[in-house]
């Protein structure tokens, strides 16, 4: 249940990020508002948050998540839109302000299903960090012939 109230908490913002960014400041329609909307919900949840999260931390994620929504902006921008304008303000605007809400989901995520995230997470073990050995090169008084 907790995973369909990210999802919820998502679409609805980018339902409204996309409202602002390609709506509003564009004239786009409401059903490529809404396709945008499900398409970077469902992306964004599956790549960023579920696997990319629990492996590189919340703020990077962060940053994937901006070139992500640019990304798909971009491309599928070229296929609904018909101005180099619109697509690429539209992407830039949609991704910063995606990536602006995505820092308190992403906080949202890591409070309340904790267990997920700590559980993928690799654990250091700094004894292994360091390996020290002696040095095998030849020895000064050994010649190459023997």
């Amino acid at each position: 249940m907790k995973h369909v109230n990210v999802l919820f908490i998502k679409f609805v913002a980018s339902l409204f990020i996309f409202g602002i960014s390609l709506g509003l400041l564009f004239d786009a329609p409401l059903v490529e508002v809404v396709s945008f909307s499900l398409l970077v919900t469902i992306i964004s949840y599956f790549i960023g948050d579920q696997i990319i999260l629990p492996r590189i931390g919340k703020m990077n994620t962060v940053v994937v998540d901006f070139f992500l929504v640019y990304l798909i902006v971009w491309i599928f921008g070229a296929i609904f839109f018909h101005s180099y304008l619109m697509i690429g303000w539209g992407s830039i605007i949609s991704a910063t302000l995606f990536a602006g809400s995505e820092v308190f989901v992403h906080s949202y995520i890591v409070k309340n299903i904790k267990q997920t995230v700590q559980e993928k997470q690799r654990s250091f073990n700094q004894s292994f960090a360091f390996e020290m050995a002696e040095d095998q090169g030849p020895h000064p008084t050994q010649s190459k012939d023997e």
